[in-house]
């Protein structure tokens, strides 16, 4: 049972950058797949970026190229780097991991941050 907490959410301009952290109350180690999903009203929730323990690593078409996503097992914490943020990227992002391989459903959730660019 392992519980996620993100953080760093907020508002910023576009063109604008913002990293999300997401802290766990237990060792990462052992999470194959930390991954970061979004949802913005009206729409369903979407995968952004997933990565391994071994550092592969997937992410949204969307977001490729501005987002980067990476983790630091010694400090059991997973982040989301994003640069040139674009209004449509606004949504509440929530930090997801999965003990073995990354599949739908997750096995934990964060409660989420919200995230929203102005134009």
């Amino acid at each position: 049972q392992v519980q996620l907490v993100e953080s760093g959410g907020g508002l910023v301009q576009a063109g604008g950058s913002l990293r999300l952290s997401c802290a766990a109350s237990g060792s990462i180690f052992s999470l194959n797949c930390m991954a970061w999903y979004r949802q913005a009203p009206g729409k369903q929730r979407e995968l952004v970026a997933a990565i391994t323990s071994g550092g592969s690593t997937n992410y949204a078409d969307s977001v490729k190229g501005r987002f980067t996503i990476s983790r630091d097992n010694a400090k059991n914490t997973v982040y989301l780097q994003m640069n040139s943020l674009k209004p449509e990227d606004t949504a509440v992002y929530y930090c997801a991991a999965k003990p073995i391989i990354c599949s739908w459903p997750p096995s934990s959730w964060g409660q989420g941050t919200q995230v929203t660019v102005s134009s």
